[in-house]
């Protein structure tokens, strides 16, 4: 059986930066099994599979090398830029993902594909996990969880971009990854992404996050929208806008590969 694949850089507009991922659009889904397999020779942070389920809307499931991800932005952007590149005259799609409900998702006219997505901000919590505080090389100023992540804040920017991570201990959070993140001088907010028990050990540029970044760093910046950047080595920028129970993010992307896969 061949499959067309592409692969796509997103929250980027240059090639190699950014995160990537795989976009394959299929008519039937295939076997749990085939898309793991799949989605581990493409050993990337994330592989999403589509199905058209009709005129403009469609169902998404996303992979990482280790195991199927609930929520995944940075392939739902992907793929929808597949999807705006092979059909022209669609300015706005809509994705179903069985845990996070219907996504609609929309081609600006600046070039950004725009996402709308749950707000999933975090709470404070008191009782922080052994394995967080010792799993950081530099100890946080407040801690927030939500469904996804631990939210570590820290008081300065340059915290978030030297901080090093411990990822055997932060396994032991599981099924939460880590998100490291600060108010910015050149943004209103940078984050680091750390998901060793889910995908990997840093992800170049998280879109899922953001949907409870934002919300937080809305807060305390007091206002709705929001440019964010990534501070991964491939770095990528994210532009957040909070409106009540919405987070509508938004990046570009560019094409890096086009081919078939044979399975």
């Amino acid at each position: 059986m061949d499959l067309k694949i592409n692969v796509i850089d997103s929250f980027t507009d240059i090639t190699f930066n950014g995160n990537p991922a795989a976009v394959i659009i299929t008519e039937d889904w295939l076997s749990v099994e085939l898309m793991q397999s799949i989605a581990i020779e493409n050993n990337l942070s994330e592989t999403a599979f589509v199905k058209c389920l009709d005129n403009k809307h469609y169902e998404i499931r996303w992979f990482s090398p280790i195991t199927e991800i609930d929520f995944c932005g940075h392939a739902t952007l992907a793929a929808a830029f597949v999807i705006f590149s092979q059909n022209k005259q669609f300015i706005t799609i809509s994705f179903f993902a069985k845990a996070v409900g219907n996504l609609s998702v929309t081609k600006m006219d600046n070039g950004y594909i725009q996402m709308c997505f749950p707000n999933k901000k975090p709470k404070t919590i008191n009782d922080i996990p052994l394995a967080l505080l010792n799993g950081l090389s530099i100890k946080p100023s407040k801690v927030l969880l939500n469904e996804q992540a631990y939210f570590v804040v820290y008081e300065q920017e340059a915290d978030v971009l030297k901080v090093e991570a411990n990822n055997e201990l932060l396994k032991q959070l599981a099924p939460y990854d880590v998100v490291v993140t600060s108010s910015s001088s050149e943004y209103d907010f940078v984050s680091r992404y750390f998901w060793p028990a889910n995908g990997g050990d840093e992800d170049p540029v998280t879109g899922s996050i953001h949907t409870g970044l934002a919300p937080y760093w809305a807060d305390k910046l007091n206002k709705d929208e929001l440019v964010a950047y990534q501070a991964s080595l491939r770095g990528g920028k994210v532009l957040c806008r909070v409106e009540s129970d919405k987070i509508y993010i938004s990046g570009k992307a560019v094409q890096y590969l086009e081919g078939k896969i044979t399975v």
